[in-house]
């Protein structure tokens, strides 16, 4: 009989934006599997999976898991196996992230052939990337359009956003939201009119109005939570980006540990700083338009958002009990879910068998994963655990906490 249970050694992206060295989550877990790390060198992401950027191998081989999979498809059950293509739904991460990244959306599965089809060398695959991400240490996000009336007062507020989008803009945004009549569809356009007037705006007046308006949060000496964030970005951001000025039309999330926001397709987004764990469709595409000196895209991501609006809080999920010491993240789509289990010194868990692929990452304490075989479990090991795989976790005496990412077959 092949076996269902497979240590992983997975690779590590230096973005610019990454953590520094073993202050990084990833580096550390890196360190933890044998990888050695450069304390200069920022490592913001561990990638999971079958994804050929940066591929899984079986720990200690030069074999892929992608090709472990090919040769015995039931690992991944065949319904998924050939929904997928060979490959797996998901792709895991770890993130650590210690300056925000770019203002960017991911397609949905339409657009996303779309841009693939016309510019291959800049959106890599057809697939759309929902995605989600669970806080393994305090953690900062901006995410999804604030509610109407805080962008309207934010307009009234800072002039100098008001100079950017300008009057007649301004007027109707404002106009409209006091109209409590407006229809949904009305409150969307004027929405999408300020965001496109935002990031649209000619250079030379991003740099003036951002520079004005810096320096006024610099002489008021303000020191509440949005200046705070407008003076950090553009401290990190230098040179007036105009993704500085989506603090005033974005959410801001702050998360703990072990809590949640779910990001779905072509819904704005900008991750600000801590370590997360994500989990996503198996896809690389990204629409950027701001905190970024990559390329940017406004036309298409201007015309792709769903500019849905809500509170911060509307953007986090709430997990369900999963067994005795764990919780489960659903999101509303079918390629992933992930667990997480949180057990004390000497507490075990048995897990059913899932009816599809899994990936599991310690990360923090140590124990053993009982399944065919007993595997050690400490920081940082990662493991894929075969379809219809049962298990049970034991915690050492520092206890155990790690992530399960899975993906079951279509009902």
């Amino acid at each position: 009989m092949s076996p269902t249970i497979y240590r992983l050694q997975c690779n590590t992206q230096s973005y610019d934006w990454g953590k520094l060295g073993n202050v990084s989550k990833v580096a550390h877990y890196a360190n933890k599997s044998g990888a050695t790390t450069d304390p200069t060198k920022p490592y913001a992401e561990l990638w999971m999976g079958t994804h050929p950027n940066a591929p899984s191998i079986l720990a200690g081989t030069d074999t892929t898991l992608k090709s472990i999979i090919e040769a015995n498809p039931d690992l991944s059950s065949s319904a998924i196996y050939e929904q997928y293509n060979k490959d797996l739904p998901f792709l895991f991460k770890i993130l650590s992230i210690r300056k925000a990244l770019s203002i960017q959306a991911h397609p949905d599965k339409i657009l996303g052939a779309r841009l693939f089809k016309e510019f291959p060398s800049i959106y890599k695959d057809p697939n759309h990337k929902p995605e989600m991400a669970i806080a393994i240490t305090p953690f900062e996000a901006l995410c999804g359009f604030r509610p109407l009336n805080e962008i309207a007062d934010h307009i009234q507020r800072y002039p100098e956003f008001e100079g950017l989008i300008g009057s007649d803009v301004s007027a109707r945004f404002v106009s409209t939201v006091q109209n409590t009549d407006a229809a949904e569809s009305e409150n969307k356009a004027v929405l999408k009119a300020v965001f496109e007037a935002l990031m649209n705006s000619p250079q030379e007046k991003v740099t003036e109005q951002l520079n004005a308006l810096i320096e006024r949060l610099k002489d008021t000496k303000a020191e509440d939570t949005i200046s705070n964030l407008l003076l950090r970005l553009d401290q990190e951001y230098p040179g007036g980006d105009v993704g500085v000025f989506a603090v005033l039309m974005l959410n801001y999330v702050t998360m703990e540990p072990g809590q949640a926001i779910f990001l779905g397709a072509n819904e704005p987004h900008a991750y600000l700083s801590g370590d997360c764990v994500e989990c996503m469709a198996t896809s690389d595409n990204v629409v950027r338009a701001g905190l970024t000196p990559k390329f940017k895209d406004v036309r298409v991501l201007v015309n792709m958002l769903t500019y849905r609006y809500g509170s911060a809080e509307s953007q986090k999920m709430t997990p369900v009990p999963f067994g005795d010491h764990s919780l489960l993240y659903d999101p509303p789509i079918e390629e992933f879910s992930v667990v997480l289990a949180r057990l004390k010194a000497s507490e075990s868990e048995s897990q059913k068998p899932l009816a599809g692929p899994s990936i599991l990452i310690v990360t923090s304490g140590s124990g053993e994963l009982q399944g065919e075989n007993s595997f050690p479990l400490d920081e940082g090991y990662v493991y894929f655990i075969g379809a219809n795989t049962p298990i049970t976790t034991v915690a050492g005496d520092s206890g155990l906490e790690f992530y399960r990412a899975f993906a079951l077959p279509s009902q």
